[in-house]
């Protein structure tokens, strides 16, 4: 007779049925006190642990299975006779399958208990049994999942036993398992604020939400993640829902996260259409057509196919004006009554609906062999962090009009220039290698909307006095934010001066690579 050890905090109709078939197949079941009593009151005959071990649990539970007899007939290799001698000459049963899960050590952790009540919810029997199983994966099958158990009883039914194939995935999922489980317990004790406090040893887990309709390319596969360690599962990455259209992609998904972080600075209905991972138009309106009207009316051409993002409720206006332009996809907090059916007379159309604010606190770059990582950046100015260096000094609406400018130009690739009228973008320019290349390209296509009283705003100093004769050519910028620091800032004070140019220093930059 083949023997299973079961020992599961989780105890329920799918575990019993799994029970159920394992005795049909004569299987004999070995368990811990709890799940012990859970079977027999089911009408199943396990023997308990401290049977097979001559030894009682103690110490209030913590010590159930950490015994020689037990490890021993999980770990014994079958292939080498003097370990099938010592597992006969000490009646040690050998054990064929083991089926564990944990205490909810995540679970109990949201529930902000004290240190002393948390600890007891950290498993070590456990994570230990399954280790040894998954050790000796050759002979032994480790369980952890209950999605598990229909290709556990396929194969038995099949083959009389699993096969090994079978066992090496499985035994894959319990060190993934466990080092999922360790990383949570370490970061719950440490207490690291990551974002502030770089740990010497880094763990992170990522869950799989869904395969990907492909990566950056058509001919790569790719796989969205969540990160399983965000306690407040807020953000764009754990709560979007797909109401309509294609499977999504990487770009995608890309697209979607920095289009819907731009919307999400501003409190006013605003507009924003992606392409590439570079913001092609920005704007805010009395309402959401209206900057939606605007936000395209900035770049055309660029849109096209492109990603929209909305802060504030699709009307059904709004979505016949949407319809008339090519868009991949589109994101809003929700969608009024009978808007859906417009948009999804495009069938291709992908609908998100997302209604959480941004949560991230740091950002990953993975590099050849490492991994970047650094806080967000969420500076923005206001009044009191800016500095007028020129004579001139902006007005009111400049102001205005700078502040809506910065908070877009944080998102578009460094070197990166952006020009607004009032709260709409009219050229943005980025991923230059030089900065005179990048303002030469924003303000000939500001000047194609032949709107006055024009800001632009850089995401770094200017290394030369270029950028404002290009500036002041065009006859309409009246005022720039920049973070100055360049050793011939003079120059270009000098050169504002001359030209009856408003400009400020703010001290910080903002380069995104």
């Amino acid at each position: 007779m083949k023997n299973v050890l079961i020992s599961v905090y989780q105890k329920n109709e799918k575990l019993l049925e799994f029970v159920s078939f394992l005795s049909k197949k004569e299987y004999q079941i070995i368990s811990t006190s709890g799940t012990y009593h859970f079977l027999m009151k089911n009408g199943f005959s396990p023997i308990e642990v401290s049977t097979v071990t001559s030894y009682p649990e103690m110490l209030d539970g913590r010590v159930k299975t950490i015994h020689p007899d037990i490890y021993a007939g999980i770990l014994a290799n079958r292939s080498i006779k003097k370990h099938v001698q010592s597992i006969q000459n000490k009646n040690i049963k050998l054990i064929d399958i083991v089926l564990i899960n944990f205490y909810p050590f995540k679970k109990m952790n949201k529930k902000n208990l004290d240190i002393k009540s948390l600890v007891e919810f950290i498993d070590i029997g456990g994570p230990s049994l399954l280790r040894a199983a998954a050790k000796n994966f050759f002979y032994v099958t480790a369980i952890t999942d209950s999605n598990d158990y229909s290709l556990v009883k396929d194969e038995i039914n099949y083959n009389g036993s699993t096969s090994l194939e079978l066992r090496r995935k499985l035994a894959g999922k319990v060190f993934n398992l466990t080092s999922i489980y360790d990383t949570i317990i370490s970061n719950s004790i440490l207490e690291e604020n990551f974002s502030k406090n770089f740990p010497f040893f880094l763990n992170f887990s990522f869950e799989k939400k869904f395969d990907l309709r492909y990566g950056e390319n058509p001919h790569q596969k790719a796989a969205f993640y969540v990160n399983n360690l965000s306690e407040d599962k807020k953000g764009i990455m754990h709560n979007f829902r797909q109401l309509h259209g294609k499977k999504l992609s990487f770009n995608n998904i890309r697209d979607m996260d920095i289009a819907w972080k731009i919307v999400n600075q501003f409190s006013n209905p605003t507009c924003c259409i992606v392409k590439h991972s570079t913001p092609c138009g920005v704007a805010t309106g009395k309402n959401v057509l209206e900057a939606f009207k605007k936000t395209y009316y900035a770049d055309p051409v660029s849109s096209f196919g492109g990603v929209i993002a909305f802060n504030y409720p699709i009307s059904k206006t709004l979505a016949l004006e949407i319809n008339k332009i090519f868009l991949e996809l589109i994101i809003a907090p929700n969608y009024e009554l009978n808007t859906n059916e417009i948009l999804q007379s495009k069938k291709n159309l992908r609908i998100i609906i997302l209604k959480d604010s941004i949560s991230d606190k740091l950002e990953f770059v993975q590099v050849d062999g490492g991994l970047l990582i650094q806080q967000s950046d969420y500076f923005l100015n206001n009044k009191e962090n800016y500095k007028i260096v020129t004579k001139k000094k902006f007005s009111d609406e400049e102001v205005k009009s700078l502040f809506f400018a910065q908070k877009v130009v944080k998102y578009v690739k460094s070197n990166a220039i952006v020009i607004a009228s009032e709260t709409q973008t009219l050229g943005i320019s980025g991923g230059q290698t030089n900065r005179i290349w990048a303002a030469k390209a924003a303000i000939s296509r500001a000047l194609e909307k032949k709107k006055k009283r024009l800001v632009l705003v850089s995401d770094a100093f200017f290394p030369f006095r270029d950028i404002i004769d290009e500036v002041a050519h065009s006859g309409s910028i009246q005022a720039i934010l920049q973070p100055g620091g360049s050793i011939r800032d003079e120059e270009s004070i000098k050169a504002c001066n001359d030209y009856g140019i408003a400009m400020a220093f703010t001290g910080k930059r903002y380069f995104k690579h």
